[in-house]
């Protein structure tokens, strides 16, 4: 490996069993065993199995989570990694942390690597924050006087001074985060790796850590690696991009051209049917109501000015909340601007049941020829009372824009970044029923 390639990816495949620890029996297991130590031949359960699409229900137990990665970094090159939720993106980043192993292939890596893959990833809950910060140095080879050197920079960048002897498991998420990614990022990794946890930060802290990783990679040359599903800061902040779907590489290139290809692609995201799982969902929403499948009835990647979308939402009650919601449907674009947002009626929940069905007709959409990326959102919004979130997802799935028609006679083609903000649509232009 050279010494100006920071990491390097070959053939590297990552491969589970659905449902059960282990292969499944202990006759299994134990041909596993004599097949890969006695014999030492290749495991046979690795010749086996699905492309990760969790779209599909399969027949196979085996999915491969990432397969064929090949690819390499230079030193102090910024990438962000992209792809639809249940790409692989999260796998790719925790086989370079060393926190699971390939099945297949080999990763070679020059330097220490900070990671912030969670929140909290690292961190004691039961130790203070001082203590934490001297242990995670300890971990990546730094003298307690390096450590110490460097303090007074982390618990500032952090704002966390007033809590700095209180143990971590007080924090807030979003102090958590901040703490996590302060730590990380001035302890002088050669490497560091962030997923999509800055997202539970506010915009004050984000604007700031994006700075940082900025700093970091061209003032002092490190690498970053930077999984985001917000396509601004992979266009401002990273040079080159990976684009993941269903766990295989689709591009490698330009991050602009990573996340044009990926916006724009007719199949990325732009399925008719797309059923939510655990990762899709804010971290800061209790969910006592959540989504868990999205369908669009019209065409999502030939949809034309003109013409009304009809949306279906499963819902599922976890708790006994209020007897009424609303529901919200916002259209942003490539850069996660909201162009248009459209609110429903506060109505009744079905009290005989625990899971149905929400049919969302939208009369004009307002949007002009482009991609866009569909939020969903639903719980109370009485801003005399307050406005309470049961559920959000901010990249439920992307729909296509491509006819202007006649009648519309509108000369312009594309959404225009000098044309702002978004316009909201309450009770107007959205109707809804209970299915």
């Amino acid at each position: 490996m050279r010494k100006d390639i920071a990491i390097e990816f070959e053939n590297v495949g990552k491969q589970y069993r659905l449902g059960r620890i282990g292969t499944g029996t202990l006759a299994h297991d134990l041909n596993r065993w004599i097949k890969t130590t006695i014999l030492g031949k290749e495991d046979p359960y690795l010749m086996v199995g699905e492309v990760n699409d969790r779209a599909v229900k399969g027949n196979s137990d085996y999915i491969w989570a990432l397969k064929d990665i090949s690819f390499k970094i230079e030193q102090g090159d910024v990438v962000g990694v992209i792809g639809s939720n249940g790409a692989g993106k999260s796998t790719l980043l925790k086989l370079l942390s060393h926190i699971t192993t390939p099945s297949v292939g080999r990763i070679g890596v020059n330097g220490r690597i900070a990671s912030l893959l969670e929140v909290g990833t690292g961190f004691h809950p039961e130790m203070t924050a001082r203590e934490n910060i001297f242990m995670n140095g300890s971990i990546m080879g730094m003298t307690r006087h390096e450590i110490t050197s460097k303090l007074d920079e982390i618990v500032e960048f952090a704002g966390v001074e007033r809590y700095l002897d209180t143990p971590v498991k007080r924090f807030s998420s979003g102090m958590t985060v901040r703490l996590g990614f302060a730590v990380a990022a001035f302890l002088e990794p050669e490497i560091l790796v962030v997923d999509e946890v800055l997202a539970v930060g506010d915009a004050e802290f984000q604007k700031k850590a994006l700075g940082k990783m900025q700093d970091i990679s061209r003032g002092d040359g490190r690498t970053v690696l930077f999984v985001s599903h917000n396509m601004a800061s992979i266009k401002n902040l990273c040079k080159s991009g990976i684009l993941l779907k269903n766990g295989m590489i689709d591009y490698i290139g330009t991050a602009e051209d990573c996340v044009d290809r990926y916006i724009g692609s007719t199949d990325t995201e732009t399925s008719s049917n797309v059923v939510f799982g655990p990762k899709d969902h804010m971290p800061w929403v209790a969910r006592e109501m959540e989504f868990l499948e999205m369908r669009i009835l019209n065409d999502p990647n030939a949809i034309a000015t003109d013409e009304d979308l009809d949306f279906v939402l499963r819902v599922r009650r976890n708790a006994p909340i209020a007897k009424s919601c609303c529901y919200s449907v916002f259209f942003l674009d490539t850069e996660e601007r909201a162009i248009v947002q459209y609110v429903t009626e506060m109505m009744d929940v079905p009290a005989d049941r625990d899971e149905y069905e929400v049919r969302l007709h939208v009369k004009d959409h307002h949007l002009t020829k482009g991609a866009y990326i569909v939020k969903i959102e639903m719980g109370v919004k009485d801003f005399a009372m307050g406005i309470t979130n049961y559920d959000q997802i901010d990249h439920a799935m992307a729909i296509e824009v491509k006819h202007i028609t006649s009648a519309e006679k509108k000369e312009y083609s594309f959404w225009q970044r000098s044309w702002g903000g978004y316009v909201s649509h309450y009770h107007n232009g959205i109707t809804a029923e209970i299915c």
